[in-house]
């Protein structure tokens, strides 16, 4: 959503990069409303993309009973509502990830617990 200031904006943003251990990166699970909204963390620029999986979307998504069904090689990725094909073995910053990136992705052949999202 934009802004619209009606004078100058004057003060240093409380979110800015250099206030976090690792940049945040804004993520989302199309079509799985148990996850009402993108999830924020911070994710290490240097860490690749394949270990993103394998080691952060499984505490975020794990408890889903899609989770485990999940096709990663079938996935469809979108950053910043872009489609996007993310590289697993580059880095997250190699990859354009960015402090505050938003990416999402839709895995098809799972559309919400017992297909409630089709």
């Amino acid at each position: 959503m934009s802004v619209a200031a009606i004078g100058a904006y004057r003060f240093p943003a409380q979110d800015a990069v250099e206030k976090f251990v690792s940049p945040l990166l804004y993520i989302g699970w199309e079509d799985h409303l148990m996850f009402c909204a993108p999830v924020c963390v911070p994710v290490p620029s240097y860490l690749s993309f394949g270990d993103f999986i394998r080691g952060v979307l499984p505490g975020i998504y794990g408890e889903h009973p899609d989770f485990a069904k999940v096709d990663w090689a079938r996935a469809e990725w979108s950053r910043s509502g872009r489609a996007w094909i993310p590289d697993s073995s580059l880095s997250m910053r190699a990859n354009g990830l960015t402090h505050k990136s938003v990416i999402r992705f839709r895995t098809p052949g799972l559309a919400g617990i017992g297909g409630s999202c089709s």
